[in-house]
């Protein structure tokens, strides 16, 4: 059979990134918490069940890294940005008020849901598309569309396609 044609990945444009970011108030520790969670998505393009996975320990504020356990139970560091890691960091502070008022709160999840629970990868992607639709963008876009505007935005700036591979 002839070759199928190979299609590219979609991604959304530098803007439409930053409204998205932009979208979900931060302060509130909802709020707080999911922009936290698009900033790292976008910021490190670790897969949405990578991110589910994340504890408290894993993030390296001084380091500006993050530990991901990937498929496969692989582990890798990644670097993470600044603007990500105050998100977290403003995520934290309501997450800390949260949990000291909560017995049931699951001290080492990162990103816990309104139950003090980790988050589910369903609840990741509900959350996504109240925000696109609230910024104005389609809401057809996936959480993993943020992993492959993040490997396109690497490379236009420069990053070797095996760095991007290895990220």
């Amino acid at each position: 059979t002839p070759k199928q044609e190979k299609k590219l990945p979609k991604f959304l444009e530098y803007e439409e990134i930053q409204r998205l970011l932009d979208t979900p108030p931060a302060d509130n520790w909802l709020g707080a918490r999911d922009r936290a969670i698009l900033e790292v998505l976008y910021n490190t393009g670790m897969r949405v069940s990578e991110l589910v996975a994340l504890n408290m320990d894993d993030v390296d504020f001084l380091g500006e890294v993050i530990h991901v356990r990937g498929k496969g139970k692989k582990e890798r560091i990644s670097p993470i940005g600044s603007a990500a890691l105050q998100s977290i960091q403003n995520y934290i502070e309501f997450r800390n008020k949260r949990m000291q008022n909560d017995s049931n709160f699951d001290a080492k999840v990162l990103f816990a849901n309104k139950h003090g629970q980790r988050l589910s990868t369903r609840s990741v992607r509900r959350k996504m598309d109240k925000y696109l639709t609230m910024a104005g963008l389609d809401p057809a876009i996936s959480p993993h569309t943020l992993r492959h505007s993040f490997a396109t935005h690497m490379l236009n700036n420069g990053a070797g396609i095996r760095v991007v591979q290895e990220m």
